[in-house]
């Protein structure tokens, strides 16, 4: 019930394109869809980018994650505020019901114990499959997190995944 991918060839946001593909593949059927998927605007070519989450199952407006730190500054550019925001805004459509729980990605926070973490535990308690993308970077900490629940999939056989793990019914 609870699928990741991992992009191991690091094409700067290659993740984010596959999740916010399929989701918009998966929001033309009937499927009640819950999570996030982030869209990447470049700010300069091949520098920082603005990071926008898009809630599915939520008509609300994109929530910006990153914020300008101002010239020169290598600190993390999350804005922790933001994505709690997205949290709440996903915990808001589970708790109206989903079919599947798509997260842009485990990662610094959710490896911390803040972020989607918590989200993602209930809805695999809920019987919802989760499909989350994991950074390289971030797959030791996912797997404390998950345990032997988690299955790895290869980029091309998500669409098969979703398919196969929404014909079953909740156990």
């Amino acid at each position: 019930m609870l699928g990741y991918i991992t992009i191991h060839d690091h094409t700067p946001g290659e993740g984010d394109r596959l999740l916010t593909a399929l989701a918009r593949r998966l929001a033309d059927s009937s499927l009640r869809l819950a999570g996030a998927v982030q869209i990447n605007t470049e700010i300069i070519p091949d520098g920082d980018c603005d990071m926008d989450l898009m809630i599915l199952g939520d008509d609300g407006p994109l929530v910006r994650i990153t914020q300008s730190l101002g010239p020169g500054s290598q600190a993390c550019r999350l804005d922790s505020a933001a994505l709690a925001q997205a949290v709440a805004r996903t915990e808001s459509v589970l708790e109206r019901g989903a079919d599947l729980l798509i997260v842009n990605k485990f990662g610094k926070q959710e490896c911390f114990g803040r972020g989607f973490r918590d989200t993602i535990g209930r809805a695999l308690a809920a019987g919802i499959p989760v499909l989350v993308h994991v950074p390289p970077e971030q797959l030791s900490g996912f797997r404390l997190f998950a345990g032997d629940l988690a299955e790895p999939l290869a980029p091309e056989n998500i669409d098969d995944w979703c398919r196969t793990r929404l014909a079953r019914p909740a156990a």
